[in-house]
């Protein structure tokens, strides 16, 4: 095969976000050449809410567009002559002279061309994401600031993590939620800032395995205790991750 590479993965939480972003995916697909995967799942597909379309220009607005550079275009290449190192370069637009005379998705060089250095083919696909991370990774946090039990969750879980932090404050224990719209690449430091005066983490994944958790688990080196709420065939209730929030507090 053709080795590894580093996915960007979104993951929308309502219906609105389902819409929206879209938008970023293809953004972030055009900027950074990469695929870009919409973590939607079956219960969101079915719900119906209302959703805001804006008119056509504030959306055209919000896409990056495939334009020409405005001065004269140079040899297409992934490497900056002047310094040597690895860029990302606008999208190819065929017909123009911003194209590459070969389109190969097998390791290739610079220019396009097939390569044998199979290894420094990979790193540059898997890097071009990771020098990114900052831009790429957004994170949203819901009273965090005091928290000391809180909940990483993303997807449909966050809207369940809400009304379970809601009544956890009213009953005086300081939760909060870091809430993961970009799931990958997985930014290790923007977790730690979340974690840093948590007593506990809680993780509710619509999966058996806990891919995130195990995320976490690496991340906070298990110096925290991690609790797993896993759910299969079905969605959280409130009570499911109330319950845990009360365990630990």
């Amino acid at each position: 095969g053709h080795g590894e590479f580093q996915v960007i993965a979104l993951a929308p939480m309502n219906c609105q976000e389902l819409f929206d972003l879209t938008i970023t995916a293809f953004n972030f697909a055009e900027t950074y050449r990469c695929p870009v995967f919409i973590l939607s799942d079956a219960y969101l597909g079915h719900l119906h809410e209302t959703v805001h379309i804006p008119p056509k220009e504030d959306i055209i607005k919000r896409v990056i567009r495939r334009e020409l550079p405005q001065t004269e275009s140079k040899k297409f290449s992934y490497k900056d002559t002047s310094t040597g190192k690895y860029i990302i370069p606008k999208p190819p637009i065929i017909g123009t002279d911003h194209c590459p005379v070969m389109f190969l998705h097998s390791p290739h060089n610079s220019d396009g061309f097939p390569s044998s250095n199979s290894l420094g083919f990979m790193e540059i696909l898997i890097e071009k994401v990771k020098t990114n991370i900052n831009e790429i990774a957004i994170t949203e946090e819901y009273k965090l600031d005091d928290a000391d039990i809180v909940i990483i969750s993303y997807g449909l879980p966050v809207r369940t993590s809400y009304r379970a932090v809601d009544i956890a404050r009213k009953e005086g224990i300081k939760a909060g939620i870091l809430r993961l719209v970009t799931v990958w690449p997985f930014h290790d430091e923007k977790v730690k800032e979340g974690i840093k005066n948590a007593k506990a983490i809680i993780v509710p994944e619509l999966n058996y395995t806990g891919f995130i958790a195990e995320q976490v688990e690496r991340v906070s080196k298990l110096e925290i205790p991690i609790i797993r709420v896993p759910k299969v065939g079905t969605f959280h209730h409130p009570d499911d991750i109330l319950k845990v929030i009360r365990e630990v507090s």
